[in-house]
């Protein structure tokens, strides 16, 4: 069990270095803001943390001290919980509460390290086994030692847990917002860990073998350290991550428009805008939005080859359009219906058959056939994009379908 004890200190230490590193490339630009400082500060704590939680499941001695490591776990554990603490007021809180907010875990930190120290030394710590400050061993001094130290870990998840939810549904900022819940998700873990290693002191006291259950808190401390090293971190990588995320769709949706662009191109060459190249392949929110009118003008010259007699195919799919199908949404059957109107009118126009329905329309510009055109919900551009991507989706199986 000890292997995989140690593998948890190291994933533990390993994500805290992680995240102190990515921190750490912002010291240029984010020194002089005393909340990055606070940050560091608390990535510092939870990086000597675990770092020690490795070294004391290496060697019961810590620069000839026994024990030594053991202390300087506990010691840097809370001293991390009131960083935490405090940089979650710094985040969301009042600059008048933080202050007082801040001076009391303050306080109460140096006031339970004090403790713990005093407690390490009475039961004379460095003389004893180890394995006495994994389990307690029914000793009265080291229980009293352990269980301090586990309720200074709980109260601050407790907090911090009912904190984060008050603060996220305050705060306008979505990356501060995701960060919030994530560090709310951690508190539940290291909860979770406290109530495990309140378990395994308590029936170790009680004479008590549960066996490999105490690794339970090994591993719910690991993965609560990995998702609060992701939640201190997430301000800053969140808003590049969503930025990637949105590029990403719009590649998409680039991509899916280039079937219907590339045939209506082929039908009106006028449509397109600037010469193939001209902007750059990184512009891509320009390349999309030049796509997108170029479509629609594409489309506008299609009108007088657009067939809306009850007999032909622009009549048909908009019929298609109006009866209801089981499991196909309406719009869906819309966006089918003016992909099939497209696909007709391409026809008829390479053909050079104008019907005789929409002709007039068509010479003369009826304003209705622009606006049943336009009429799709899409009053802003990001709904145009994804109704006419799912328009070049229905178009491009329908090519497909032949």
């Amino acid at each position: 069990m000890n292997s995989i004890r140690t593998l948890c200190f190291v994933i533990a230490a390993l994500s805290s270095y992680a995240a102190l590193g990515y921190r750490l490339i912002q010291v240029r630009r984010s020194w002089r803001d005393a909340t990055y400082r606070t940050l560091i500060t608390t990535l510092l704590l939870q990086c000597l943390t675990f770092t020690m939680g490795a070294v004391a499941m290496g060697s019961d001695s810590f620069l000839g001290v026994g024990n030594l490591a053991i202390l300087l776990m506990h010691v840097t554990a809370v001293a991390f919980c009131v960083s935490a603490q405090i940089i979650l007021l710094r985040w969301a809180a009042g600059a008048g509460e933080a202050v007082w907010r801040t001076r009391f875990w303050l306080i109460a930190g140096i006031t339970l390290n004090a403790l713990l120290v005093a407690l390490f030394l009475v039961a004379d710590g460095p003389a004893r086994p180890a394995e006495d400050f994994n389990s307690g061993s029914g000793q009265p001094l080291v229980l009293t030692y352990l269980l301090f130290f586990v309720v200074s870990q709980a109260i601050p998840c407790v907090t911090i847990f009912r904190q984060c939810g008050r603060y996220a549904r305050m705060t306008d900022n979505d990356a501060l917002r995701q960060a919030l819940r994530m560090l709310r998700v951690a508190a539940v873990v290291l909860f979770l860990y406290c109530s495990a290693r309140t378990v395994n002191i308590l029936t170790a006291a009680s004479g008590i073998d549960i066996g490999v259950w105490q690794l339970a808190s090994n591993i719910f401390s690991a993965a609560g350290i990995v998702i609060l090293s992701l939640s201190l971190t997430v301000p800053s990588w969140g808003s590049p991550v969503a930025g990637m995320v949105d590029w990403a769709r719009s590649y998409r949706s680039y991509r899916t428009l280039y079937p219907l662009w590339r045939d209506l191109y082929e039908s009106s060459p006028d449509i397109v805008l600037e010469p193939s190249g001209a902007a750059s392949v990184s512009d891509l929110d320009y390349r999309l939005h030049r796509r997108v009118i170029e479509i629609r003008d594409g489309w506008r010259d299609l009108r007088p080859y657009i067939d809306r007699a009850p007999g032909g195919a622009g009549g048909a799919a908009h019929r298609s359009a109006d009866e209801p199908e089981h499991g196909v949404s309406e719009e869906s059957r819309q966006a089918f219906a003016e992909a099939a109107q497209i696909r007709q009118a391409l026809r008829a126009k390479r053909a050079g058959a104008v019907p005789d329905e929409t002709g007039s329309a068509g010479a003369t510009g009826d304003a209705g056939d622009t606006a049943e055109f336009q009429a799709r919900g899409t009053d802003t551009f990001t709904a145009e994009i994804v109704w006419l991507t799912k328009v070049a989706s229905a178009y491009r199986k329908l090519e497909k379908s032949g």
